[in-house]
């Protein structure tokens, strides 16, 4: 790992805003825990795979430089994804990385993005449900959605099996690699329905 091109995006991060304030090793490890999520299933790194929410740089920035394989870093705000394209031009940053600004339920349905990815995560970027619906057309069928969890809560009163089953998407259990992760597997296409228009997700949940 170049050991001087994410420490010092993620403190540049941390500076504006976008991440807490809190010490950045920390953060790097519970990223890392998405990519022993992936890890523990496969033996290779994924051929691509998309962070939602990616805001300041977690866990994307963190995969990024540890796989070095296509990223594609995808968030709504303009100000992050302006900041995301930043650091991804330093000269020693990773090549492999891009950056989309936009909304997901609408980025999903572009027939570039649609079931490309082998891996979808998500830190911090809305309910299970609305994660779910936002993260399953982008997931080849085989892939996987790696979602953050609060450390205490029970995955089974988070992720409904039936709301799952009608996105192709079927919950594989919690696991633990400091923090706790919730794995999905993309088990059948996304019916053409999903996701819904731009807010209906998170204002209408499935689950």
């Amino acid at each position: 790992m170049n050991t001087a091109w994410l420490p010092r995006a993620l403190e540049e991060s941390r500076a504006r805003g976008f991440l807490g304030p809190g010490a950045i090793e920390p953060q790097i490890q519970h990223a890392e825990g998405f990519a022993l999520c992936w890890e523990d299933r496969h033996h290779a790194p994924p051929s691509a795979f998309l962070d939602l929410g990616s805001g300041g740089g977690l866990p994307g920035l963190v995969l990024l430089e540890r796989w070095r394989c296509r990223a594609v870093l995808l968030d709504s705000m303009e100000r992050r994804a302006r900041f995301l394209r930043e650091v991804l031009a330093w000269p020693d940053a990773p090549l492999e990385g891009e950056v989309l600004q936009g909304r997901a339920e609408q980025l999903a349905r572009d027939a570039t993005l649609t079931e490309s990815f082998d891996l979808v995560t998500a830190r911090s970027f809305g309910s299970p449900a609305v994660t779910a619906e936002c993260g399953a057309r982008f997931l080849k069928v085989g892939g996987a959605l790696i979602v953050s969890e609060p450390p205490k809560e029970e995955a089974e009163s988070r992720w409904s099996s039936a709301g799952l089953a009608k996105m192709g998407l079927r919950a594989l259990g919690r696991v633990r690699h400091g923090a706790a992760f919730e794995v999905i597997e993309k088990i059948a296409e996304t019916p053409d329905q999903y996701p819904r228009a731009v807010g209906v997700p998170a204002k209408s949940p499935l689950f």
